[in-house]
């Protein structure tokens, strides 16, 4: 099976022409120098959880860390505000939004997370919401978004309603059809009680996949939804172009060291203009406090903030190759794909859903003779690749009921600094596992 790789396409072995570049592309040797500070014995498959930076925006945000201590007033009253704001135009042209104040810069998605769910909490303690209303959910929400949810939401007296989702998955459709139903078999129980807020996720966690979002907000508008949130953790850097006036949602955020090359920790929060954004605060309150979202995110005490001022020389970075961000997320959806079925042809397993629905990472069925009968097992067996193998790569637990039958399944990220061999030692670990006839009862005793 032909491999392909950043630069070139290949046909039957043979590379094939592209059209001359208008722009010094970078080249597979400057991708890996710029990755170089990575452990070169560790098979680092997950890019999905941490993402990763390069060198040269690592050293952009030195700059910014040393010109921060080396006259704190100067730079607090000549740069940080306007280098903050330049970061939140780019990515306003990034996500098309409409105008800049739709745009903050924040910590992460689960401090994102944390202000959508703080205006909930004020509504049911503020009587706009009532006792028994509701927030809808995925199943497969990611587990801090649930305990937000919890202790924002449930606490406040608000019900929480998730929509079941299966797995491995076929279609976009199974996912629309259920929503849907939640949706309506809510309405017709015929409580005066609403669905108040829909938490939607971009791109699931675990297991992986891409959720149809466009369509799953149109439902939330056609059911009287009130508020949508899109929990959009991977999408930058990772699916195709994300733009707010096609999503269409109240509140959208995705971080930004994971697919797009910033160093942790950074995200973005997008509220749509129209929306009242009177009661949206940062969770931490300091002097701007009531100045509006944006600007309040942008000073919340003295710490930090150079990762949000190198998404220029990120923008830069990405830049460096061809077609830009959206290049790169097509290669390596392209090669992740390939890698996930060279994996599953070698096992005699399955992906875990179509490739259309996958992004930069895919859910690989493990053979079942591994013996990944609940959670720990699969933590124990993420932990015995690491230690004994180099090998990185999270493991997904499903009860699948019959014994003999894909239990596990790896999720396998493809970012720009990953070779095939990466996917091959992989793919030789596991064989020997199965080889030596180890199972995870083994490991866990």
């Amino acid at each position: 099976m032909a491999f392909h790789d950043q630069n070139n396409n290949h046909t039957n072995g043979e590379v094939s022409k592209k059209p001359k570049l208008s722009f010094s592309a970078i080249t597979d040797t400057e991708i890996q120098s710029e990755f170089s500070h990575h452990d070169p014995t560790v098979a680092r498959l997950n890019n999905g959880a941490f993402g990763c930076c390069p060198s040269s925006v690592l050293a952009a945000q030195r700059q910014w860390q040393l010109k921060s201590l080396r006259q704190p007033d100067h730079f607090y009253f000549n740069h940080l505000q306007k280098g903050i704001l330049h970061s939140r135009t780019i990515i306003k042209d990034l996500v098309n939004a409409q105008h800049v104040n739709e745009i903050s810069i924040v910590d992460n998605a689960s401090t994102a997370t944390a202000i959508v769910l703080q205006q909930a909490s004020w509504a049911f303690q503020e009587g706009k919401f009532n006792k028994g209303d509701s927030v809808v959910m995925l199943h497969y929400a990611y587990g801090s978004v649930k305990k937000a949810i919890e202790a924002y939401v449930t606490r406040a007296g608000g019900r929480v309603i998730e929509v079941p989702l299966t797995f491995p998955v076929t279609s976009e459709d199974d996912i629309i059809r259920e929503f849907r139903h939640v949706l309506e078999k809510t309405k017709s129980e015929g409580s005066s009680n609403k669905v108040r807020l829909a938490v939607i996720d971009h791109v699931t966690s675990m297991p992986s996949m891409v959720i149809p979002v466009k369509e799953l907000v149109k439902i939330c508008r056609e059911e009287g939804v009130d508020q949508v949130f899109v929990d959009a953790a991977h999408a930058v850097g990772c699916t195709p172009r994300v733009d707010m006036q096609e999503i269409g949602a109240d509140f959208y955020t995705s971080n930004l060291h994971k697919w797009f090359f910033c160093p942790p920790s950074v995200a973005f929060i997008y509220t749509r203009k129209s929306v009242n954004s009177v009661d949206l605060h940062h969770p931490v309150v300091s002097h701007e406090y009531g100045n509006g979202l944006a600007i309040e995110s942008s000073w919340i005490g003295n710490r930090d903030y150079s990762a949000q001022l190198v998404v220029p020389t990120v923008m830069e970075f990405v830049n460096r190759f061809e077609g830009g961000i959206e290049g790169i997320k097509e290669r390596n959806h392209d090669c992740v794909v390939e890698m996930g079925e060279m994996l599953v042809e070698a096992w005699g397993t399955h992906l875990g859903t179509p490739h259309h629905m996958s992004a930069s990472m895919v859910m690989v069925g493990l053979p079942p003779s591994l013996g990944i009968m609940n959670e720990c097992d699969a933590m124990n067996l993420r932990t015995h690749l690491r230690e004994f193998f180099g090998v990185e790569v999270p493991i997904y637990f499903r009860d699948g009921g019959e014994v003999g039958c894909v239990s596990g399944y790896a999720r396998i990220s493809y970012q720009v600094y990953n070779k095939v061999d990466d996917y091959y030692k992989f793919r030789d670990a596991i064989n020997q596992l199965v080889s030596d006839g180890l199972t995870c009862a083994f490991l866990s005793s």
